[in-house]
This record gives structure tokens, C-alpha cells and sequence, in this order.
């Protein structure tokens, strides 16, 4: 059956502190980043850009009102894709590169998890799922362990997660104990095979989590959850499991679920 364009692309979940949680509705849900906007009194921030395949504005018409932060936790596509529509763009250094310039290889875009069934709809009239690239984005500011993003009335501290990518960050708000972990953790299975993955590395910054005063965590994926759940994802994964060894199977397991 061919696919009509969407009327509507994102799909946006409001909380009561500010932040908002805005989905690619059309993107298999076993693939679609979560894109968290963080409303601030001086400026917003944007973590993590999806695909990229239409405009962040029409899911957050105040992107236009005050200056805007793009933070990419980590350079995979479904990460990335949409930095490329934003004048400030953040990111760490060991993957400003791939940014800068993408392919499908740099960005995993190749992995096997761009496929028919990754969409429920088009994006635009003509879009091909085969030749996906995420566009150009060049870093305009480096972030690493420690520095701060400062929102006027938030602030939100980077820490240098490697082992999913050797670039992932997180950021945590000391004040609520909220933190925005990207691909580091997430409630599902963690994928830890990539060519610039490092498991070693990945297992080291989970026991950082582990030590760290949170209270609520907001995923590259599925749905937010809390300290108790971390710990629980975290000890599951230490012990061998929760790992997506095979897309394929992976996806059909899923799929059949």
C-alpha cells in the first residue's frame, strides 16, 4: 500500500515542569528519538533533533520566540538528523566530525533500521527511506564533563558518557535531579555494537549513573522512568542482558509483540 504524506508529523506530550516531549508520530516506535524541548527564561534548549524529515517549529511554534539551543546527545541519525535547522548547535568533540560531515555509514544510518515498516506515513511528497542522509550540521559550540548549559532559570550540567558512541553526553539538572541521558540509558534494550561502540566504556559510565542523585530520567527512547528503574536497567544490563545483539531479530521480536 502506498504511504499518504502526514498532515501532522510530531506529536507532542507536555509536563508540568517546563519540558515537553516531542515524537516523530509517523517513525516506528522502536526507532523514533525523543526530542525534549526545555522552555527557559532566557533561552530554550533542544535535546536531540530526530531525523530531521520536517521543521521542529511546527511541533513547538516558541522556537521563534527567544533563542534556541540544539544539543545533540550523541551523532546517530535518529539523533541528529534535524541540528542542520538550527543557528546553535552543541555536541562533544569526538563526534563533531560526523556532524559536520555525515554519511549513512558515520551516521549508522546504515544499520538496518531504516526500512518500509520504519514509517507509517511520508513526510513529504517523494521521500525515499533509501536514501536518507542526515544534512550538514557543523557544531558551533563543543561541550564535555562539566560545562554547563545555562537557561537563565536552569542549569543543566554535561557529563561524558562514551561507550554507546564515544561522543555521548548526558545532562543533569542538580537542582530537580532530572537528566536528559540519551542513548547512555534508556528503558529498553541498549545497543552496544556499533562500529564506534565500546561496551567496556558503556559498562564504566553506567556505574557513573549509578552514583549520581537523580530523580527522574528522560531517555533517547520510550518513556521516562525513575531512579529505581535505572538501577534495575542498569543491573540487568552488567549481567548480560538487555542488549540488541541482532536488528532483525530484534525488530521482529518487537514487532510480533
Amino acid at each position: 500500500m502506498r504511504l499518504q504524506v502526514a498532515e501532522t508529523w510530531y506529536g507532542t506530550e507536555a509536563f508540568s515542569d517546563g519540558i515537553t516531549l516531542i515524537r516523530e508520530s509517523h517513525v516506528a516506535q522502536w526507532l523514533r528519538c525523543n526530542i525534549w524541548h526545555v522552555r527557559g527564561r532566557d533561552r530554550d534548549l533542544i535535546i536531540d533533533t530526530g531525523m530531521g524529515l520536517r521543521a521542529l517549529s511546527e511541533a513547538v511554534a516558541s522556537l521563534a520566540e527567544r533563542p534556541v539551543v540544539a544539543l545533540m546527545t550523541h551523532s546517530h541519525f535518529d539523533h541528529s538528523g534535524g541540528m542542520h535547522q538550527f543557528e546553535c548547535r552543541c555536541g562533544h568533540a569526538a563526534e563533531a566530525d560526523i556532524i559536520r560531515a555525515p554519511t549513512a555509514q558515520n551516521t549508522v544510518a546504515d544499520t538496518g533500521f531504516l526500512r518500509a515498516e520504519t514509517f507509517t506515513a511520508l513526510p513529504y511528497e517523494g521521500f525515499d527511506y533509501s536514501s536518507y542522509q542526515v544534512k550538514p550540521a557543523p557544531l558551533t559550540h563543543l561541550v564535555d564533563e562539566g560545562d554547563v548549559i545555562d537557561l537563565g532559570d536552569r542549569v543543566f550540567q554535561v557529563l561524558h558518557l562514551p561507550g554507546h558512541s564515544p561522543g555521548s553526553i548526558t545532562l543533569h539538572e542538580q537542582e530537580t535531579g532530572v537528566l536528559f541521558s540519551g542513548d547512555v540509558i534508556y528503558d529498553g534494550a541498549l545497543l552496544d555494537n556499533l562500529y564506534h561502540s565500546d561496551p567496556q566504556q558503556l559498562e564504566q559510565s553506567l556505574l557513573r549513573l549509578k552514583q549520581l542523585p537523580v530523580t527522574t530520567i528522560h531517555g533517547g527512547h520510550y518513556a521516562s522512568f525513575d531512579h529505581e528503574r535505572m538501577l534495575q536497567l542498569i543491573e540487568r544490563y552488567l549481567r548480560g542482558d538487555n542488549r540488541i545483539e541482532d536488528v532483525d531479530r530484534w525488530i521482529a521480536a518487537i514487532e510480533q509483540v
